[in-house]
């Protein structure tokens, strides 16, 4: 149900290093559905002729990034593709100078807490405090969801201007995850709206049946959005009501609290793919 990440902009550009992005489709194909693969199912999955993903499975495998089973002859990601991930939690302003804020946050409502970034026309969640209760949905680290259907999209939303929001969900696939999913675009650009007046996003059940979150921007300097504070809890001890009742005035302190920090001011802006510039 995730997203996949799209391909990145300036492909005909001639700094493109062509060899480069196939080598680095070949880390992306794996995925829960695929955990394992061999050459033929590698060559499938990216695109490419299996001589082409021979070359780059072997050299990713020689460098540690890949594993093979030796009778299969199938390979997997092995623990030191996680650096790649790791690199960029360790480095990110708005993952460091959000953790403290968003920890808090977790302690006082005592449900999930996270924060995720706006990476084209998705929201990819980067930090995660679990909560001890009831929990049913596991939104890991690196978790990507559609902006569109997503409480923090939405909030991320309510920060541009209507050109990109109206071109941000013309380019979504608006696909209907669940009953509940909101698809048509009148409505979504209400749910917009509902976050530029009260200054929280929201969604129910829209993705993950159940599953209630509530979501404020966090902006930098000027306006620009950088990410969102999520709550996240489940309809079986909350109500949709309730839940923005209680958890909208939260996550709009924190994530003004974020925007407020010192840190926060040297987030880079996202790319913004409907829009094809940097926000």
């Amino acid at each position: 149900m995730p997203s996949t990440p799209s391909q990145p902009p300036g492909d005909d550009s001639r700094l493109f290093v062509a060899a480069l992005a196939r080598g680095v489709s070949v880390l992306a194909a794996f995925d829960e559905q695929h955990p394992a693969m061999t050459l033929p199912e590698l060559a499938s999955a990216c695109g490419l002729t299996k001589s082409a993903v021979q070359r780059f499975a072997h050299t990713l495998w020689t460098m540690g990034y890949l594993r093979k089973d030796p009778k299969s002859k199938r390979f997997s990601l092995s623990p030191l593709s996680l650096q790649l991930g790791m690199r960029y939690l360790q480095t990110s302003p708005f993952v460091l100078g959000g953790h403290a804020f968003l920890h808090t946050l977790n302690r006082t409502s005592q449900e999930t807490c996270s924060l995720a970034e706006p990476d084209g026309i998705d929201m990819v969640y980067v930090a995660r405090f679990a909560t001890h209760k009831e929990m049913f949905v596991n939104m890991a680290v690196g978790t990507r969801l559609p902006m569109y259907c997503s409480a923090g999209g939405r909030a991320v939303m309510s920060r541009l201007d209507d050109r990109r929001v109206k071109e941000i969900l013309r380019q979504s696939s608006r696909t209907a995850y669940t009953g509940n999913t909101i698809t048509t675009l009148d409505k979504l650009t209400q749910e917009v709206e509902f976050a530029r007046k009260h200054g929280f996003g929201r969604s129910n059940g829209e993705i993950y049946p159940g599953d209630i979150t509530i979501s404020a921007p966090v902006v930098a300097p000027g306006g620009t959005p950088v990410g969102s504070v999520n709550v996240s809890v489940p309809s079986s001890r909350w109500s949709f009501e309730e839940a923005q009742s209680v958890f909208g005035p939260q996550v709009v302190e924190t994530a003004q609290a974020i925007s407020a920090s010192r840190t926060i001011h040297t987030t880079p802006p996202y790319y913004d793919q409907a829009a094809g510039t940097a926000v």
